[in-house]
């Protein structure tokens, strides 16, 4: 049985993830840092869905869950190089999925060092803990966001992402480049996998649909960026588990036919991927609004505003390679995705 690292595993796709993979029978070590970006009850209760109580969390130190055997939690940042080094010595992992990561477009032009911390040096720490421990692929999240400036669309692994728009895509679009690196240098296969806007259930609280859900249930008004001229390629999370795992179970290998003379900036002669994973489906904000009023019952009071720094007015996923390679295209309809998220938030809220 493969034991797998999960870095994130109080955070909204991490929590999922580890679900997913223990439920399958998987042994698996959830790792996170539990800072405060967000509401921590958010967090805690994740990981009380997991069989892990708040009260025998300490930093560094290994949690049993109660409810999976085959899973055990620990606080942990990944800037702390010393730590990480001494866990993965200890458990000897088959494959990792990093996820931990400080996330948020817009926070990236408040607090730049975080993301240099947390993306950046802990990135690198990761990956030398892996080269160092036999890992036999890692795994991590990237962001749509490298696509920055791109305007050719859909958005394909084989376009040029030199042109990020964000310190918070400027730090993905560097993980994939240390990526590449460490495949190339010491053979350990990675997979960067690009996240197209991903919802539903447990959700992160900075996200549009948490957002615009409490404020409509609160009779609140919501803010509607760029005028409501944006589309989106929504990706229910339960799309992207399956993705991510997935690409778990298939490490990358050289690609014999990569060229240097017309490199494909997808794959590698070291044994190098990248993926899109999205629902290859853009919808207008306005028709995403619309949905969410539908579910709740209410009609929004909208303030317009004008485009974020940072931000993009469209994202759509180009996923073929995902279908070519691992048979896989998400495919969940957005009215499906919503629904289930607004009952989530109603239970969990008691609105």
């Amino acid at each position: 049985m493969a034991k797998t690292l999960i870095t994130g595993t109080a955070g909204f796709i991490g929590f999922h993830l580890a679900k997913k993979m223990l439920e399958r029978g998987d042994e698996v070590v959830g790792l996170d840092s539990i800072n405060d970006y967000y509401d921590l009850r958010v967090k805690y209760a994740r990981l009380e869905q997991t069989g892990i109580d708040k009260a025998d969390i300490q930093y560094n130190e290994l949690v049993q869950s109660s409810k999976y055997p085959g899973y055990r939690f620990i606080q942990l940042k990944l800037e702390d190089g010393a730590a990480l080094n001494e866990l993965f010595e200890r458990e000897q992992f088959d494959t990792v999925i990093n996820l931990a990561a400080q996330a948020g477009v817009r926070y990236s032009l408040e607090n730049p060092k975080a993301y240099v911390d947390s993306n950046i040096i802990g990135f690198v720490n990761i990956l030398e803990a892996c080269r160092h421990n036999g890992v036999k692929h890692l795994s991590y999240a990237s962001s749509s966001s490298v696509y920055g400036l791109n305007e050719t669309r859909p958005f394909s692994v084989q376009h040029n992402v030199d042109h990020p728009i964000s310190l918070y895509a400027a730090s993905k679009k560097s993980n994939e480049l240390m990526a590449h690196t460490y495949s190339h240098l010491f053979g350990l296969p990675t997979t960067g996998l690009r996240f197209f806007t991903v919802y539903g259930p447990w959700g992160r609280p900075d996200m549009a649909l948490f957002l615009f859900t409490k404020a409509i249930l609160e009779n609140k008004p919501i803010n509607v960026f760029n005028n409501g001229n944006m589309s989106r390629d929504f990706t229910y999370v339960d799309d992207i588990v399956e993705g991510v795992t997935r690409v778990n179970d298939n490490p990358p290998g050289g690609n014999v036919n990569w060229s240097g003379a017309d490199p494909d900036p997808s794959t590698s002669k070291a044994p190098y991927t990248v993926y899109n994973i999205g629902n290859n489906a853009p919808v207008k904000l306005m028709d995403f609004v619309a949905i969410i009023e539908k579910c709740l019952g209410r009609e929004a009071e909208k303030n317009f505003m004008p485009m974020q720094p940072g931000d993009v007015s469209a994202t759509y996923a180009d996923v073929q390679s995902l279908i070519d390679n691992l048979g896989y295209q998400p495919d969940t309809p957005l009215e499906t995705g919503v629904s289930n998220f607004v009952t989530w938030y109603r239970e969990f809220y008691n609105v």
